[in-house]
């Protein structure tokens, strides 16, 4: 029942809209207009005027066309990473790729090119559904921002799907919550060349902080990272001042809080070890930190409803289906905090966040089939 044609040219059209963070307007214009072809309500929340985005939140309703079942929910998001200005996209042997040195936007328009086609497709052949409600936020790549500022009181299904992953014939039920760490370490400026001694490099601290910190895979349900080290005035002079910006990812919220403080711990150490007499005081630096909850973990059971609705729709087509767990955030967490039963099914995308970015026509074609056959038992 797919039309391929009309999907890979769907995805075209998406794909050459540029939309990174913050400048996603003219593709929910795109968007809400598309929608409405297809007899959607179409409204726009508030979060713009909070985060600083050219529009809200898309939320968009297509009523029941049966008496019974409850109302589902397919999310996906409307900003890309970059670099986004002037994508071409390039079919070429079924391969969607960009044309140049751009990102494709396959995150996430191979989504919304699934449930556009998708919505198509329920139209052409009169098959009944429960109410649809879509929404599409903005500035998930910058730390699910759209989603932490979505109006919940808008919707009403307590069940989802996020089209927002790599693979097919996969969802992801479990992912991990995540703190953001941001560290700023205080020494004591001096000449570099005529006074060495009477300083305290914030750099040497923070190197001997880092360089005792467990970081990257620490088991396999938890990982830590140290991405951003910003400071230093000149080469001549010793660093009064130094900021990092790091990360702790885990599962099991026990692990997330040990291995914060553990990152928190080498820090203070390592002040501790590399303080200096200067002048007859005792001068140590100063450790200002701040922990700040990125995302929560999302861990929906092997049994729920959601869980199952897209299984037996994978038994239905006579397809597999792997229930898996993942190591990064999205907006399913969020809406899992919200009281939104959510899994994220993937949409075929490969090799995101790069320039490599791609897709198959094929594999949007076979997520397009499965997510129909959800939307026909839901």
């Amino acid at each position: 029942m797919i039309n391929t044609t009309r999907l890979a040219a769907e995805f075209a059209r998406q794909s050459a809209i540029s939309s990174p963070a913050r400048s996603e307007g003219a593709m929910a214009v795109y968007l809400a207009e598309r929608l409405r072809q297809l007899n959607a309500e179409v409204i726009f929340d508030t979060a713009a005027t909070t985060i600083g985005s050219e529009c809200g939140n898309l939320i968009a309703r297509l009523p029941a066309r049966r008496k019974s079942g409850a109302a589902l929910l397919l999310a996906v998001h409307l900003d890309t990473v970059g670099p986004a200005a002037g994508i071409q996209p390039v079919l070429r042997d079924g391969i969607f790729t960009s044309a140049g040195k751009t990102v494709l936007g396959a995150d996430d328009k191979a989504g919304i090119a699934e449930i556009i086609e998708a919505l198509e497709v329920l139209r052409e052949n009169d098959i009944p559904h429960v109410t649809l409600e879509i929404v599409a936020t903005v500035c998930e790549e910058i730390g699910l921002v759209g989603a932490k500022h979505l109006d919940y009181t808008l919707l009403t299904a307590r069940r989802a799907l996020a089209l927002d992953t790599n693979g097919v014939d996969r969802i992801v039920a479990r992912a991990p919550a995540a703190n953001k760490l941001h560290f700023e370490i205080i020494g004591r400026e001096a000449h570099a060349g005529i006074a060495p001694q009477k300083g305290l490099s914030a750099i040497r601290v923070a190197a001997r902080g880092i360089d005792r910190m467990p970081l990257g895979r620490i088991d396999e349900e938890t990982t830590a990272n140290i991405g951003i080290i910003a400071g230093g005035d000149a080469g001549n002079i010793i660093p009064r001042s130094i900021v990092l910006e790091g990360e702790a990812r885990s599962h099991d919220p026990l692990k997330l809080a040990r291995q914060t403080n553990m990152m928190l711990k080498c820090m203070e150490d390592a002040a501790d070890e590399l303080a200096v007499t200067i002048d007859g005081e005792r001068l140590r630096a100063t450790i200002h930190h701040t922990i700040s909850g990125d995302y929560p973990a999302m861990n929906v059971a092997a049994d729920a409803d959601i869980v199952n609705l897209v299984r037996n729709a994978a038994t239905a087509l006579h397809r597999p289906l792997h229930v898996l767990a993942a190591g990064g955030g999205s907006d399913a967490n969020i809406f899992n905090e919200h009281g939104i039963e959510t899994v994220i099914m993937g949409t075929g995308m490969d090799k995101v966040h790069t320039i490599e970015e791609q897709v198959t026509v094929a594999d949007m074609v076979r997520v397009t089939e499965l997510l129909v056959e959800v939307i026909r038992q839901a």
